[in-house]
Order: C-alpha cells, then sequence, then structure tokens
C-alpha cells in the first residue's frame, strides 16, 4: 500500500482501485494531508511578529542569480533568532508550451518542447518521443536505445558541472566567503583538505580560490569540460542544444564505427576529471560541517523524493504503457517514490496515478476535470492529473495570500516531494534493482562506483545516502550523479559496439513515410517518462484526429519551485529556505546578504523558463520566443 493520502487501495494483483464508500474522494476538502500548521495560521503569526519586532525583515531577492531563466523569492526574516520565518518562491515568466503545441502534429512536439530550456533542450526532445511513440505504439530498435543512452549521459556530463563550477560553485568560492562569511577564512586557510591527493588544493583557502568566477582554476576547467560533453552530444545529434535526430521510434543518426570512436575518445578523458570532482565535492561539505555544524541544516528538508527512472534497456523497453511497469524498473536510473526515507514504490504505474497538479497560488484558472477517471488499465486518475488538466493562464497582481507565481503546484500522494539528479542516486540505491554492470552497484543505502584506469587510474568510490538532505549534500549528490551518468554513457557505448559488430545498426523503427502513415487517428494517450539534469520529467500527451488536443510538461523545477499547495504546504524551495539557519554576521544589516538563503535555492539548480509567452489580456497568447543567457556574477 503506497498511498497514504489518496483512498486508493490494490487487490493482490497489484491493480488499484478507490476505496468504496468515499463522496468526491479527490475532493481538497476530502483526501487531506498532515499538516501542522496551515497557511492561514502562519501568516497571520508572521504579520504578528513583523508587527512587534523591528528585527523582522521582509527580503525580496529579485532576481535570483547564477540560475537558468527568471525566479524571485521572498523571505521574512529573523535577524535576532537567526532564522527564516517564511519564504515565497516566484516564477516570474509564463512558459506557455502546451498552449503552443495544441492542434498541432505529434511530431511537432519533439522540436517545440526542446526549446524549453537552453540548457537541456534534448531531455525534452527525448521525453516528446517516448509520448509520442508510445501514443502511436512503435518502439526502437536496439540501437536506437542505445543511441539516446548515450546522448542523454553525454547531455549530462555538460549539464552537472554547468552547476557545480559556474552556477553553485561561486557560492563557496574565495570572493564569497571574504564577503559574506569573512569569520570562515582563517579557518579556510588552516584547514587541510583530506582529497587533496586527489584534486590538488592543500587547503579549503586554495580550493575556494579556485572556485573564483571566471579566473579560479576549477570555473575555467568546468567551461572546458562542458565543451567536450557538448561535443559529444553533437556527435549523435547534429547540435545542441536542439537535437534534429530525435523521431518517434528512435533516432535519425547515422551511426558508423568513426562516431562511437570519437565519442569514446572524449569520454575516456572524462573519468580523471570525475575523480577530482568528487574528492572537491566531499571535502566542501567536511569543511563547512566542522567549520559550523549549523551548515547541515543549510537547506534541510525532508527524505522525500521522487523520479521516473532514466537511461532505458534496450531490450526490454517496449514503448507500451501496459508493460511500463517492466521495463521502468530495468531503466539504469530506478523509478521510485521515497517518503520519509521509505522507499514506498518503484512501478510507473503508481507514480502516474498519484500524480496531480494544483494552481490555488498560480497564475492560472482552475481546470481540473473529470474527462478521464482511470488511466488504460483502469487505475483511478484524479481531477487533477495532468491528463484532466489544461493551461488556462490567468495573470494578475502578486498576492502571497492568493496567486505568486507562474509555476504550478504538483504533488504525489498530496506530499512535498523533491526532485533531483541526487533522487536517482537514492531511489536507485535504496531499490536494488539496476542492470548489472561492472562499473556500478547499488547497495540499499549507497552506490558503488568503479572509476576506469586513466591517468591516475582505476580507483572504486561509494555514494552514501545523506542522514541529512541539505544544500550541501545535493551538490555532493550532483557530483556523483556525473560519474553515474558517464559511466552510464560507457556501458551504453559498449553495447553500440557489440551491436555494431552484430551488424545491428538499424536505429529506427520508421522510415519518414512510414511514420508519416502511422500517425493515429482515433484518440491516444500517454506519458513519455524521462530525465534531466535536475531530475524529473514527464510529458503528459492527449491526441486525436492525428492532432494534439492536450500537452502537459512538468520538469523538475516545476516541482521544486512549486508555491503552497491547497493544504498550505509550502514547496521544497520554500521548505527549505524555512529551515536554513542564518550564519552570516547580522549585526550590521547592511552587510546582510542572506548567502545561505542563496546557497540552498541554487543547490536545486534551478532551471525556470527560457521562454517568454506576452499574455495579451483578450485570452491570446502571442507567440514570441526569446531565447536566456544563464551566466554568472
Amino acid at each position: 500500500m503506497c498511498f497514504k493520502t489518496l483512498p486508493v487501495e490494490f487487490d493482490e494483483r497489484g491493480n488499484a482501485t478507490l476505496r468504496g464508500g468515499i463522496p468526491n474522494p479527490y475532493d481538497v476538502t476530502v483526501a487531506k494531508p498532515d499538516v501542522a500548521l496551515t497557511e492561514d495560521q502562519r501568516r497571520e503569526r508572521i504579520e504578528r511578529l513583523v508587527a512587534a519586532n523591528g528585527h523582522i525583515k521582509d527580503l525580496n531577492m529579485d532576481p535570483v542569480t547564477r540560475i537558468a531563466g527568471a525566479l524571485a523569492v521572498h523571505v521574512t526574516a529573523d535577524t535576532d533568532k537567526q532564522a527564516y520565518l517564511d519564504a515565497h518562491a516566484q516564477a516570474t515568466l509564463f512558459r506557455g508550451y502546451e498552449v503552443i503545441l495544441m492542434g498541432r502534429d505529434p511530431r511537432d512536439a519533439i522540436f517545440v518542447s526542446s526549446r524549453a530550456c537552453g540548457v537541456c533542450g534534448g531531455v525534452h526532445a527525448h521525453a516528446a518521443a517516448y509520448a509520442i511513440e508510445s501514443a502511436m505504439g512503435i518502439c526502437p530498435p536496439p540501437m536506437g536505445t542505445v543511441v539516446r543512452n548515450m546522448t542523454e549521459a553525454a547531455e549530462m556530463g555538460y549539464d552537472n558541472p554547468l552547476h557545480l563550477y559556474l552556477l553553485a560553485g561561486p557560492d563557496y568560492s574565495e570572493v564569497i566567503l571574504k564577503a559574506s562569511n569573512p569569520e570562515l577564512w582563517p579557518k579556510a586557510e588552516s584547514w587541510r583538505c583530506p582529497n587533496a591527493d586527489v584534486h590538488g588544493y592543500t587547503t579549503m583557502a586554495d580550493l575556494a580560490a579556485a572556485l573564483n568566477p571566471l579566473t579560479g582554476q576549477l570555473y575555467r576547467e568546468g567551461l572546458e569540460f562542458t565543451r567536450l560533453s557538448r561535443e559529444m552530444v553533437v556527435l549523435l545529434t547534429g547540435k545542441y542544444p536542439h537535437p534534429e535526430n530525435v523521431v518517434p521510434g528512435g533516432v535519425s543518426t547515422t551511426l558508423t564505427l568513426q562516431t562511437l570512436n570519437e565519442f569514446h575518445s572524449r569520454l575516456g578523458k572524462i573519468f580523471d576529471y570525475a575523480q577530482r570532482m568528487l574528492a572537491v565535492w566531499d571535502d566542501i561539505p567536511a569543511f563547512f560541517y566542522e567549520a559550523d555544524e549549523r551548515y547541515q541544516f543549510v537547506g534541510y528538508r525532508p527524505t522525500n523524493h521522487i523520479d521516473p527512472g532514466y537511461w532505458d534497456d534496450p531490450y526490454a523497453y517496449d514503448a507500451t504503457y501496459e508493460n511500463c511497469n517492466a521495463w521502468g524498473e530495468k531503466r539504469w536510473s530506478t523509478p521510485g517514490v521515497v517518503i520519509g526515507g521509505e522507499l514506498l514504490t518503484t512501478r510507473l504505474t503508481d507514480i502516474n496515478i498519484g500524480w496531480e497538479e494544483f494552481v490555488e497560488h498560480s497564475y492560472y484558472e482552475e481546470s481540473a476535470t473529470t474527462r478521464y477517471e482511470t488511466d488504460m488499465l483502469g487505475n483511478p486518475i484524479s481531477p487533477y492529473h495532468p491528463w484532466n488538466k489544461r493551461t488556462l493562464p490567468k495573470p494578475g497582481a502578486r498576492d502571497w495570500k492568493d496567486k505568486y507565481t507562474w509555476a504550478c503546484t504538483p504533488r504525489w500522494d498530496r506530499q512535498v516531494v523533491e526532485a533531483g539528479c541526487y533522487s536517482r542516486l537514492l531511489v536507485t540505491a535504496m531499490a536494488q534493482k539496476m542492470p548489472e554492470s561492472q562499473f556500478m552497484s547499488a547497495t540499499g543505502s549507497s552506490m558503488r562506483f568503479v572509476i576506469p584506469k586513466g591517468e591516475s587510474g582505476e580507483r572504486e568510490v561509494e555514494w552514501h545516502a545523506p542522514v541529512r538532505w541539505n544544500a550541501f549534500e545535493r551538490n555532493r549528490g550532483r557530483a556523483y550523479h556525473y560519474l553515474f551518468s558517464q559511466l552510464v554513457a560507457l556501458e551504453s557505448l559498449l553495447e553500440a559496439y557489440k551491436l555494431m559488430k552484430q551488424g545491428e545498426t538499424r536505429v529506427a523503427a520508421l522510415n519518414p513515410k512510414e511514420l508519416e502513415r502511422a500517425i493515429p487517428m482515433d484518440e491516444r494517450r500517454s506519458v513519455g517518462w524521462w530525465g534531466a539534469g535536475r531530475g524529473w520529467l514527464t510529458h503528459h500527451l492527449v491526441m486525436d484526429k492525428g492532432k494534439i488536443t492536450n500537452y502537459q510538461i512538468c520538469t523538475p523545477s516545476t516541482i521544486n519551485a512549486s508555491p503552497r499547495d491547497p493544504w498550505g504546504q509550502p514547496g521544497p524551495y520554500e521548505e527549505a529556505v524555512m529551515n536554513t539557519p542564518i550564519i552570516e554576521d547580522v549585526s550590521d544589516p547592511a552587510r546582510f546578504t542572506s548567502i545561505d538563503m542563496l546557497r540552498t535555492i541554487r543547490s536545486f539548480d534551478p532551471c525556470m523558463p527560457c521562454t517568454t509567452h506576452a499574455y495579451t489580456g483578450d485570452g491570446e497568447v502571442v507567440r514570441d520566443v526569446n531565447t536566456c543567457s544563464c551566466g554568472a556574477d
């Protein structure tokens, strides 16, 4: 029984049904999660404190810099008790890809949704392809799936270092430490790094200097290796970040032995770099925890994680919803939901039927319907499920008690869950269902990796599920995910060599003319379960008469940046900020930087909208596309 809040139960064969005798079982006043304090009670308490105390301050971080896209965070800080009393995360731009896709040929979703991000466009293209081929009933040949895995593992090779060294890394650099935490600098100068023999920096001060924006060695090295991974992606996709080779039923890549060899030559350079990356992000938490134990609570929130899995088994994946639990559990990264540190399920159908999206505090009109009461297997789904949802923008004034963001509020079983590439490590470690590998294994509480021999030789490393999830553990987890993804790239490359040797070089199920004829004219529903550099990614599709009638994208940052839900539960960003102590010196208000709040937010690697759609006020959306750059301060 994986559901605690939703009135869903399972028979002995694992089929889900609604519990009997409950009128309006999905009503928000009926199926309610346990909440200690309602939003109204929280706001009343804060308003009383603000009125009575001069040390209670409202702060607006708008925009939050060194992230992708547009995000603002409003906090209420108690500088006397050194705590954040309240927080609201605001996505300040309307996305609207779902609106653009209405009425289009389903194949357009691959190329339109790819433009959702200038950092990780490939993941959207692939998620769309998975949704379309599931709806159409076509499955890639093994080499097509292997090439997808190689592409997406290489894309993680770009995404993870980008965050660790260009976006979040400067938060731990010499220039930031001296400005925001000057009391730490003498400790940094004397603290000797336990992994100095691996990464080459003797003291924490040396390591922090290497993280300095633009000039630091680690910063510049991060640029070099993100380029290397982009080259690996381009070898397979033709261009980056918006691939041109992704099609329903596989890829359109012309694959040769030379292509594989060029991919291999670049991949071989990564593993020494991965060793150094792990050493850096093991030492940074160690220093901060030792300097002040309160850093263990910077960005803390409960161990509630969700992930749909990533990187398919080329011989198990068949693109059907009917068999998704079987092929999903054979992914390199296992699907799953962890609530309160307990793994509740690894079944994709359970993940799907427990998924809801609310808009009480978002700039959208309510669109919940009961058009679809079950999934294609007869399992019950909510009126708030993506298949029953429409994107109906309704901009308005910002009101923390009402609507204040363009992000909606995804929940699983009405619980607040977090998405991250590190969530893949946690679920995969706990599930112990990953394919057999000479380089990777799951123990139940950790992931063990064998880093292949390079200039520094073969090395065994282990990621342990943290006791306390916080900003530092997210960054550490992202570093280990970098290694995880590159080992998946290696396993997939070896499989590609094997298939090529056997003459199994076909990469697509259908040619373009066959694909055109295969578009169904009856109504179909599907979901593309995939992943991004920040974790969870799903594309829910409804099509009829050969055209898209509903399309819903849920990104990891939609989950993490979500506002309050109908029961007043804050989203992951908001909750993590409210759990963060103010550690910096606040004796001089003019020097208050909120650095630990910013470290918290950036630890999630926010990727906010990279496309702006102007709402005219008369019910029409203007389809103007603007790109953003994601630079560092």
